[in-house]
């Protein structure tokens, strides 16, 4: 804007803190593809009682800021001075920023600036704190997958790892309790509910094709009928990789039979995300599919008449135990003169204590046992995302294939609702885009 069997968490592992005096033999070191060898760091998990002062480099994420004041509450030694900058900005300048004298300690992640900041030698490879922390057992390994990449950054979910999340979210449906008594269990319960909504005169479904929503639609449809293995290997940029396959042409045929029908409304190319939210928001739709990240908006204005739920599969027997998802990452900063200090803090995000932050703040927690307490709305969100997110069914948006991948999925999904793009020309349109960023 994106799993895996998570190891049981245990006691010790919970216990390994940035304050145990833990130090590996090797040595971490910027990544790097000029043939140059980078400064190695003595890598530890210990804080110094020293001040230290960092910075960190972020978007308009709300924990962001929170998370600071929880990790320098329990360390009053280390300031970190937070620098916000709006979203749209953010890729421009972090490129920027990071090649600079000043660069940034933490800065947070983002694949379309990471491609330029890796083969560059810009961030740290993470690797080696990684492994004197755990953290392959204290985030969702799917979590950590998506943030990992070779040296060119163009193949991700291998080489090395270059950031870990700070919050995480889940795509999924929302639904009016007033319009809809029972969640549907199949995809065909799913359209007979939209159907009945239509009858009595509801809008069905609330959708901004002018942004994300409609292809959001279209990579839910795709996680509960296509092959997921497929999915990600096309959109990690692996070689051999392909979105022209046969589910993903059915999920882009049930956009346009669906909008014939009438379930999808006819100025839904024309409507934002936020006017879609809006608009289901009013109380006389009867879906909105969209992420977590607007459940508190939907308690705010629908009290108890809004709940959640995965999109559903073709078969009641087998629910759906997969979601697209992303996350609010952090990588660390080649040029940082204090990198141990920063995966401290990136260590943190971690933690049970981090989680009540993560989720307060609008996001799925990273660790995803941690006892929220949550209820209502917010409830049903929490009650599907763990399974699935330890279960290894997050998987990354379609926009992460490949830079210019948005500028694709946004007017072909307004062309799949208009009729005016057949599947087969929408599907050849997203491949042509990963083909030039990837190679055929």
């Amino acid at each position: 804007m994106p799993r895996m069997t998570r190891p049981a968490r245990r006691a010790a592992a919970v216990a390994l803190s940035v304050t145990t005096a833990f130090a590996l033999t090797s040595c971490a070191g910027a990544s790097s593809s000029g043939g140059g060898t980078a400064p190695k760091i003595e890598v530890s998990t210990t804080i110094p009682q020293d001040p230290v002062t960092l910075t960190l480099a972020y978007s308009n994420d709300p924990p962001t800021k929170t998370l600071i004041d929880g990790f320098t509450k329990k360390h009053p030694n280390v300031t970190i001075k937070p620098q916000m900058t709006p979203f749209n900005d953010y890729i421009k300048s972090i490129k920027l920023s990071m090649s600079s004298d000043s660069a940034p300690d933490i800065a947070q992640y983002n694949p379309g600036a990471m491609n330029s900041l890796v083969p560059a030698g810009l961030i740290l490879d993470l690797s080696p704190w990684s492994q004197a922390y755990g953290w392959s057992g204290k985030f969702p390994p799917a979590s950590l997958e998506v943030l990992s990449s070779d040296k060119s950054a163009k193949q991700f979910g291998t080489g090395s790892l270059y950031a870990v999340p700070g919050g995480l979210s889940v795509l999924g449906v929302f639904y009016n309790k007033k319009i809809v008594t029972e969640v549907p269990k199949t995809l065909a319960d799913f359209e007979t509910a939209m159907a009945k909504a239509k009858e009595a005169g509801r809008t069905p479904l609330s959708m901004g094709a002018l942004q994300v929503g409609g292809f959001q639609l279209w990579n839910a449809l795709l996680n509960v009928t296509g092959d997921v293995d497929a999915y990600r290997s096309w959109v990690y940029g692996k070689p051999g990789g392909t979105i022209v396959n046969p589910a993903a042409r059915q999920a882009a045929q049930t956009i346009t039979d669906w909008a014939k029908k009438g379930y999808i409304p006819s100025g839904a190319s024309a409507t934002s995300d936020p006017d879609a939210l809006a608009g289901f928001a009013k109380g006389d739709t009867a879906f909105v599919i969209t992420g977590n990240w607007a459940a508190q908006t939907l308690e705010t204005e629908m009290k108890d008449d809004v709940g959640f739920f995965l999109m559903p599969t073709p078969s009641a027997d087998k629910p759906a135990q997969v979601a697209s998802g992303a996350s609010v990452a952090y990588a660390i900063s080649a040029k940082s003169k204090h990198p141990n200090v920063a995966a401290a803090f990136l260590d943190y995000l971690s933690s049970p204590e981090a989680a009540k932050i993560e989720f307060d703040g609008g996001f799925m927690p990273v660790d995803t046992k941690a006892e929220l307490g949550a209820t209502g709305l917010r409830g049903d969100i929490a009650k599907v995302f763990a399974p699935v997110a330890q279960g290894n069914g997050i998987v990354p948006f379609p926009d992460y294939a490949s830079p210019g991948m948005i500028d694709k999925l946004t007017p072909g999904i307004q062309g799949l609702i208009n009729s005016k793009m057949t599947p087969d020309a929408f599907l050849t349109s997203l491949q042509e885009s990963w083909e030039a960023h990837h190679g055929s």
